[in-house]
C-alpha cells in the first residue's frame, strides 16, 4: 500500500458527497488504504433512503444542472466505485443511536463502530480529511 487516508464525513449535502466520494475513491486508486467515518449528517451518504436524493447547499441549485450535462456519476454510482475499490466504511454507532437508526438503513458492506474505531485506523494516515 502506498499510504493510508482518513476521512470525517460529517456533513449531508449532495456537496458533500462528491467531496468525500471524490477524494476517497482517487486515494485508493492511487493504492492508498481508505476509511471514512460517517457521523451525525454524514451519515445521510451511506443512508439507503437518503443518499440518492441529498440537498444542495441552499443557492446551489443550479449547480444540479452542471452535475447533469458533465455526466457526473450519481451518488449510488460512487458509493459503489468506493466499495468496489475496497474502501471501508464507518457508520457511527454512537450517532445511529441517537437517530435510532439501525446498520440495515445504510448501503450493505459497512461497519459500525466508534471514534475509536475510526482513531485506530487514523492514528498513522498520512492523510487525514474532515468534510
Amino acid at each position: 500500500m502506498a499510504g493510508k487516508t482518513a476521512i470525517i464525513a460529517s456533513n449531508g449535502t449532495l456537496f458533500d458527497a462528491y467531496k468525500v466520494y471524490n477524494i476517497a475513491t482517487a486515494a485508493a486508486a492511487s493504492d492508498h488504504e481508505v476509511a471514512i467515518f460517517f457521523t451525525f449528517e454524514g451519515l445521510n451518504l451511506i443512508n439507503k433512503e437518503a443518499y440518492g436524493q441529498l440537498p444542495l447547499p441552499a443557492g446551489k441549485e443550479q449547480i444540479a444542472e452542471g452535475f447533469a450535462k458533465g455526466n457526473v456519476p450519481a451518488i449510488p454510482e460512487l458509493v459503489e466505485m468506493a466499495q468496489e475499490l475496497n474502501v471501508k466504511f464507518i457508520g457511527c454507532q454512537m450517532t445511529m443511536d441517537l437517530f435510532g437508526l439501525e446498520k440495515e438503513a445504510f448501503v450493505d458492506g459497512i461497519d459500525v463502530g466508534g471514534a475509536v474505531t475510526f482513531l485506530e485506523f487514523a492514528k498513522d494516515a498520512d492523510v487525514t480529511l474532515t468534510f
